[in-house]
């Protein structure tokens, strides 16, 4: 082998092998952990696109968006509802208190959540349905958007310490089904579908336990926070 070729072996050789050093170099950046408020452990994750403060008009909302929340056995939402007025998408009607706070929202046909919540400054509003108990909203539906943190919530996609493979299908349409018969008023209707379909699917003792007083109690407002 001559000089020249030689040394442009060499040469080949240190490229190549630097090309390979940077790319074994290369930073990987992880994704941020979840935030377990708005996340439940073990419950299927809401959709990623979540609208922000970006998205709503500053000039009307507050500075801070009410913002959903979701733990173990409990939800709500903090933050002051504003209602912005009717829009595309979210043409419903808004429910107040005495005072004037903002407790509920009824669907109207076309509404959409993210629509819903940019009416009424509220971010993280795709996970309306869920708060709710259903997986989409529908016309005539009455959302409840002022719940009890101190009074227990059912999660809907599955309970948080579901195992592996869990059904999660048939445990959504028994908590729907608990939904409907509290809407209803029909207490005697939601101690059975508990009994005969919903409790086998729960293994924590207390989560357990603290349904099972709430139906022996029959408190409806209870009982439409856990389920509806």
């Amino acid at each position: 082998m001559n000089t020249s070729v030689a040394k442009l072996s060499a040469t080949s050789s240190a490229l190549v092998l630097a090309a390979i050093t940077l790319v074994g170099c290369t930073s990987v950046t992880e994704p941020p952990a979840a935030d377990p408020l708005t996340k439940p452990a073990g419950q299927a994750p809401l959709p990623s696109a979540t609208p922000t403060a970006a998205d709503v008009d500053a000039d009307t909302c507050p500075h801070f968006l009410a913002r959903i929340h979701f733990g173990t056995m409990r939800a709500n939402i903090s933050g002051k509802l504003v209602d912005q007025g009717p829009r595309e998408f979210a043409t419903g009607t808004v429910g107040l208190d005495d005072d004037g706070n903002i407790v509920s929202y009824t669907v109207a046909p076309g509404d959409a959540p993210v629509a819903i919540g940019d009416r009424l400054c509220i971010d993280y509003a795709v996970g309306l349905p869920q708060l709710n108990h259903v997986r989409t909203i529908h016309p005539g539906q009455v959302l409840r958007l002022s719940l009890d943190p101190d009074v227990a919530w059912v999660p809907y996609f599955n309970p948080h310490d579901a195992p592996a493979g869990f059904q999660q299908i048939p445990y959504q349409q028994a908590i729907e089904a608990m939904a409907a018969a509290g809407d209803a008023g029909d207490v005697d209707a939601m101690r059975a579908i508990w009994a005969d379909e919903l409790s086998a699917m729960f293994s924590n003792p207390e989560h357990i336990d603290m349904i099972q007083r709430a139906l022996d109690a029959g408190d409806l407002t209870v009982l439409n926070q856990m389920f509806s």
